[in-house]
């Protein structure tokens, strides 16, 4: 039986796992957490809607359920050309004919970092939002500062949606507290229009909602620098924040930087659309990891990298076999959330044919729940699968 290691326990690395062992082959999974954690669930994770723990998975009983072996053990360097891989422990993995690059992506660096927190970094940040967030409401008022910024260099490396959905939830949290009205809370990035990628119809209405909730808006500059108490600009415009939220974009893995790999201008795995690497037979990349090809709205989501993960398993089973077949992740390519609010949500869809984005009053926000209960247990096989989904 042919070996195959995977290297992540994200959205890309968990789903290659499940879906290689379905073509039943001998898989190991690597990953630097001992849990999957539902990134797009722990939103609600500042404002006590949720704990770590709630959205987080054990990856042991997902290997146990689909028969994949696990290590957990952060990878500390990875040699291509050899297919070595050496992990934290001093463990040398090397005897593997294929490998998944599932390591998602690192974080661009401003000056002043240490002073933001951010939803998509480590878990640890989430909660420490939440901590931040009860001492402002213990006090009564404050300052909140939510925003999220771009790389020059690779428009799909941008995670704008969870900025939006955790500052909407801030703002009702706040409201069904019944002070609203003693908090300013600003939402800033430094592109002239950010959420573009959902389609003109939609920086519409996120206007509409901006007013509606009087949050205040800073957009089109650049940032310059983050401070204790605030954030700098390059116009010399300062906003004042006591708690400051902020995603930086994407950029290439560190781990990645040094394997030998090719390497597009932001650092991401240069790929075919079937994910195989040019010169590196045997070695797939997905997910974050990988240079995502496509059109300038394109958006590294984890629909996207959960279906590069089922097309790699499928097209490493049919090279095994020496079938001539394969799948493509091109058609697959769209923008595709439930952006949650807190007492609702709205449906947002992106593809070559324009945007849409449709208000859901409440029910889109239990929808949303829904999805993090459905994407939980069908990951341990509780539930079956929805095509698609």
């Amino acid at each position: 039986m042919s070996k195959v290691l995977v290297l992540g326990g994200g959205f890309a690395g968990v789903e290659a796992a499940i879906y290689l062992r379905k073509q039943e082959l001998d898989v190991t999974l690597v990953s630097e957490r001992d849990y999957f954690y539902i990134y797009p669930t722990s939103i609600w994770i500042p404002t006590g809607e949720v704990t770590k723990e709630d959205v987080s998975v054990p990856l042991d009983k997902i290997a146990f359920k689909h028969g994949f072996k696990l290590i957990i053990d952060p990878v500390v360097s990875f040699e291509a050309k050899e297919k070595r891989v050496t992990l934290e422990s001093g463990r040398v993995l090397d005897d593997y004919a294929y490998i998944v690059v599932a390591l998602g992506q690192d974080k661009m660096k401003h000056k002043g970092m240490e002073h933001t927190l951010s939803i998509c970094g480590k878990p640890e940040e989430a909660e420490e939002l939440y901590k931040r967030l009860d001492a402002l409401v213990l006090k009564d008022s404050g300052k909140i500062a939510m925003g999220f910024g771009g790389n020059p260099k690779d428009s799909s490396a941008v995670r704008g949606g969870p900025a939006f959905e955790v500052l909407f939830n801030v703002h009702n949290f706040l409201k069904n507290k019944g002070i609203r009205e003693n908090f300013e809370l600003t939402f800033f990035a430094p592109m002239e229009k950010p959420g573009q990628k959902m389609g003109d119809k939609a920086l519409v209405m996120m206007d509409k909602m901006f007013g509606m909730t009087n949050i205040k808006k800073k957009v089109g500059t650049k940032i310059t620098e983050f401070i204790e108490d605030g954030i700098l600009f390059e116009d010399g415009e300062k906003i004042v924040s006591d708690l400051t939220m902020f995603i930086s974009a994407g950029t290439g893995h560190s781990i990645l930087a040094e394997s030998g790999l090719p390497l597009s201008a932001a650092g991401f795995v240069v790929t075919n659309k079937y994910n195989e690497i040019e010169g590196f037979e045997g070695i797939y990349a997905i997910g974050d990891s990988a240079s995502l090809m496509g059109p300038e709205w394109r958006a590294k989501q984890g629909h996207v990298a959960e279906v590069m993960a089922k097309n790699t398993a499928y097209n490493i089973a049919m090279k095994i076999q020496n079938i001539d077949s394969k799948y493509s992740y091109e058609e697959h390519l769209n923008i595709l959330c439930v952006m949650d609010t807190g007492n609702g949500a709205a449906f947002v869809y992106r593809d070559n044919k324009g945007g849409k984005m449709i208000p859901m009053p409440i029910i889109g926000h239990w929808m949303k729940k829904g999805w993090g209960w459905y994407c939980r247990n069908s990951k341990l096989g509780k539930i079956p699968r929805i095509p698609g989904m």
